[in-house]
């Protein structure tokens, strides 16, 4: 198990992590400190809890909005798909009809 320091709202933190997710736990706790600034900076300073709570809901509201955003585009992209197999099956159908005179001659 690797060792990694995260400072997060000016406090430093000792985390554990497999061998080679260092700097994958470096980058989330750059995330969190980012948004524990910005919690910081549209509240005031308040308890340490609070900052973080307040800094995991909002972490928890992007997650949504971004589930969500993809959950959209997984649907969007099933109705492009059934759009484009049924012009498939209608241009087969056309390719068909016209082989047919081809085929009697």
């Amino acid at each position: 198990m690797a060792q990694v320091n995260v400072e997060i709202g000016g406090r430093s933190y000792e985390l554990s992590c497999r061998d080679g997710e260092e700097e994958r736990l470096r980058l989330l706790g750059r995330l969190v400190d980012a948004k524990a600034a910005d919690v910081t900076r549209a509240i005031g300073k308040a308890s340490e809890a609070r900052e973080l709570l307040l800094t995991a809901l909002l972490l928890a509201d992007e997650l949504d909005e971004a589930r969500g955003a993809a959950a959209r585009q997984r649907i969007e992209d099933a109705q492009r798909i059934a759009a484009m197999d049924r012009y498939a099956e209608k241009l087969e159908s056309l390719a068909a009809r016209l082989e047919k005179p081809a085929a009697s001659a």
